[in-house]
């Protein structure tokens, strides 16, 4: 069985990535999501296993020393962490995986499994990104800042990733995410086995 890929997208906060990626599992339901583990509470309307494994800080910590975590890194005061037999068991399966994480964790994910797709979403502006920042409505002056600070900081790290989407508008920015999709399910080195089997098949040599 062919192994699968995997599509790791990050952006800083307030960019619209994780609208973005819910879009894309709706319009391409064999992509799997990678549910990552946190230790922060769970949001309004969030539901645990879906969007996230909502887990103690201890419990976090215990499941470090063991080893489960693929990466992890704490941002905002809070651990984040991707499952390495969540990897593991999708991609040997030849499932097809989302992962929305934030850049720090992706690079180590880039650095532990080959073949990944790293996609990075930028606002239109530095402007428009203060302006979703405000519209959440929970967060203070200082958190706004902030996360600002760190977005300008991420963007030092973009030279490395495979792809850019520049979020303006929502639909427009998913059919990117869509087409990066299946421009590499396309790529030859990603159908190597299949046309092995085409060609043994009908005896082109």
């Amino acid at each position: 069985m062919a192994k699968g890929l995997f599509i790791v997208v990050s952006g800083p906060s307030g960019t619209g990535k994780s609208s973005i990626c819910q879009r894309l599992l709706r319009s391409c339901p064999e992509i799997k999501f990678s549910v990552s583990y946190t230790s922060r509470p769970p949001r309004p309307k969030e539901i645990n296993g879906k969007d996230y494994y909502f887990i103690s800080r201890k419990d976090f910590q215990a499941r470090i020393k063991k080893g489960e975590f693929a990466e992890w890194v704490e941002n905002y005061g809070h651990l984040y962490g991707t499952s390495w037999k969540t990897m593991e068991e999708f991609l040997q399966k030849g499932n097809d995986l989302l992962l929305d994480i934030e850049l720090r964790g992706a690079k180590k994910i880039k650095q532990k499994f080959k073949g990944g797709v790293f996609v990075f979403v930028l606002p239109p502006s530095r402007a428009e990104l203060l302006k979703r920042l405000e519209r959440r409505g929970h967060a203070t002056n200082e958190v706004i800042q902030t996360r600002l600070v760190q977005a300008e900081n991420e963007l030092k790290e973009i030279s490395w990733y495979d792809y850019i989407i520049f979020n303006d508008a929502l639909e427009k920015a998913t059919d990117q995410l869509r087409s990066i999709y299946i421009t590499q399910k396309c790529k030859r080195s990603s159908l190597r086995d299949k046309v092995k089997q085409f060609m043994k098949k009908n005896g082109i040599f």
